[in-house]
């Protein structure tokens, strides 16, 4: 399965807002979790069975808990049974799509 998620917490204190160290705790996790993992700007993805996954999305929200009084957690799930190595393959599937698109939107 593929999860992609974000983890912050609210009622920091801090005046500009910010919670990159929050959130540098939340990658911590998932990056020492051994699974195969992609952080952008708005979310973490991690790939792995479901029990796995999911302890690593509880344990990343756990670390971000100290930096705030509460967290707020978005949660997104690819649910495909006997499928592994989508964390690339599906980037790489809508790729060679765009790609075709291209040529043939250059034919006319």
């Amino acid at each position: 399965m593929l999860v992609a998620f974000s983890v912050a917490p609210s009622g920091t204190g801090r005046a500009d807002g910010s919670v990159h160290d929050a959130v540098a705790a939340a990658v911590r996790v998932v990056r020492d979790s051994g699974l195969p993992h992609r952080t952008t700007s708005m979310f973490t993805e991690v790939e792995g069975e479901w029990d796995e996954v999911f302890d690593v999305v509880k344990r990343a929200t756990e670390a971000v808990a100290p930096y705030g009084s509460r967290v707020s957690l978005v949660l997104k799930a690819d649910i495909r049974p006997g499928y592994s190595g989508e964390l690339d393959g599906k980037i790489e599937r809508l790729e060679a799509a765009v790609e075709r698109q291209d040529v043939e939107g250059s034919l006319d």
